[in-house]
């Protein structure tokens, strides 16, 4: 065989596998059209159906990642590789332990995400706390769940995590309630202070009445003042008013009210007696 014999056979041999790595590239971008189509079309229809963003996008999620496996399986196909991938799939006894060990992680999160979808303990849009992460749900996704802290920060965690530890959500029913502390001057006209307060933070924009109606009531006698409690909820469904600003308007109405009213709110009082008729020792700055 001569030399352009040769080079001749040789370019035979490399066309053809141009065209059957072509061919498999078109193939392996078909079906990943195919899954981000497919993913993004289910993803709405299930989410009309069933009225769930977070169970729906991870279905469509699951559904999208299944596409692009058969994809690759089509590809290996193609290109002549399915008898080595079953041979690689009947003897991987030990292989597969030692991958699955090496995967471990990523196996749990992924069974997690799958128990977390369909369990269900937080929506897209809760706010919650795990593991001192606090934070609104965006996403969750097949490995981990992205959590939106109240800086702007996106944090990912893993979702086996999510599984393991202790998780808040303070948004799940709708309801929230908050809490805050009003120092009376003992002396005062208690009864009255407690009515005035209760009258003042029904009117508060954001905070809920009837079943879920504002509470006040004395929670210690304080040295130099009467601890008096106020509690409210909120509709944490209702997002045209932050919590944030219904708690301090509830503050700022609570005081100017009893202000109006002559109600005194001392600070704390120290009381020094001198026992030797002795005048106090006072130091400024420039006699030191």
């Amino acid at each position: 065989m001569n030399e352009l014999e040769f080079l001749s056979t040789d370019w035979a041999t490399v066309k053809h596998w141009l065209i059957l790595a072509g061919i498999a590239l078109a193939t392996f971008l078909i079906f990943l059209f195919l899954a981000r189509k497919s993913r993004t079309l289910l993803s709405r229809r299930l989410i009309k159906r069933m009225d769930d963003d977070l169970l729906a996008n991870f279905l469509a999620g699951i559904f999208g990642s299944i596409v692009i496996l058969i994809g690759l399986l089509v590809v290996f196909r193609i290109i002549g590789l399915t008898a080595v991938i079953s041979g690689m799939l009947a003897g991987a006894g030990i292989s597969a332990f030692i991958i699955g060990f090496a995967l471990k992680d990523i196996g749990e999160n992924f069974l997690a995400g799958i128990i977390l979808a369909f369990k269900r303990p937080f929506r897209v849009g809760d706010i919650v706390d795990i593991s001192g992460m606090s934070g609104q749900v965006i996403a969750l996704n097949l490995r981990d769940t992205q959590v939106k802290t109240g800086d702007g920060k996106d944090v990912f965690i893993p979702n086996g995590m999510i599984l393991k530890n202790p998780l808040i959500n303070y948004t799940i029913d709708g309801y929230l309630r908050y809490d805050f502390i009003v120092g009376l001057d003992y002396g005062s006209d208690y009864e009255k202070a407690v009515d005035l307060i209760k009258t003042t933070i029904i009117r508060v924009s954001g905070v809920l009445g009837e079943n879920k109606a504002p509470e006040v009531w004395v929670v210690e006698l304080a040295e130099s003042t009467l601890n008096i409690q106020v509690t409210f909820w909120v509709n944490t469904f209702e997002r045209t008013i932050s919590d944030a600003v219904v708690k301090s308007s509830a503050i700022l109405a609570v005081l100017t009210a009893l202000e109006k009213a002559d109600f005194n709110m001392p600070a704390r009082i120290l009381e020094l007696k001198n026992y030797q008729g002795k005048g106090f020792l006072t130091s400024t700055p420039d006699s030191l």
